[in-house]
């Protein structure tokens, strides 16, 4: 595995901050794998698997899935890859959650290349969840279970209380670079890239 062709890229930032929507278009122009363990987790959800039924309750209060599962997920996806070229989209949440991934990645000889920090203010982030929620069933579609303005405001607190020490994590290690999530989509999006250089 050749040490420069591995790129691990990790999204940070409240839920609504547009994390997915960047991620996506960063691994599609840049040749990398979005692992998002919320899809992941949906997906079981849908598909109503044992993990599925397991994590449902949890998704549905706003609470965030135990560490193993998750890392066990990460760990599967990451196993098979020849070059591991990634964007981690709402993992890790929590600093035994990074912890074990950098161990993880340091086995893989892929360390962390970027994290990029989106931050929104807290009554944008619950309104464009909830706005997001009433696209959804406009379009007829099924409204994740997260999209409620209680499930919001509780994901947010979740967040600061838990995923706040990430930030320190990763800026102690000199990978974290705040970026603006406020403004159209180019707009953050150049500014993420910028901070990669």
């Amino acid at each position: 595995m050749t040490q420069n062709k591995n790129k691990v890229v990790i999204f940070l930032g409240p839920p609504g901050a547009g994390k997915g929507t960047q991620a996506e278009r960063l691994a599609a122009e840049q040749d990398l794998v979005k692992i998002s363990t919320g899809d992941i987790l949906r997906d079981h959800v849908a598909r109503g698997t044992e993990l599925g039924q397991t994590v449902q309750p949890i998704l549905t209060a706003g609470q965030l899935v135990p560490d193993d599962i998750l890392i066990a997920l990460i760990r599967d996806k990451l196993a098979g890859m020849e070059q591991v070229r990634v964007i981690f989209d709402g993992f890790p949440r929590t600093q035994a959650q990074a912890q074990a991934l950098d161990l993880l990645l340091e086995e893989l000889g892929a360390p962390v290349t970027a994290v990029p920090l989106l931050e929104v203010p807290d009554e944008a982030l619950v309104g464009r969840i909830v706005e997001r929620g009433r696209q959804a069933a406009a379009r007829g579609e099924a409204v994740r279970s997260d999209d409620t303005e209680e499930v919001a405001r509780k994901r947010q607190q979740v967040y600061r209380e838990q995923t706040q020490p990430l930030i320190e994590h990763y800026e102690g290690r000199g990978h974290l670079y705040r970026v603006d999530g406020v403004g159209t989509m180019d707009e953050v999006y150049s500014r993420i890239l910028n901070g990669m250089r």
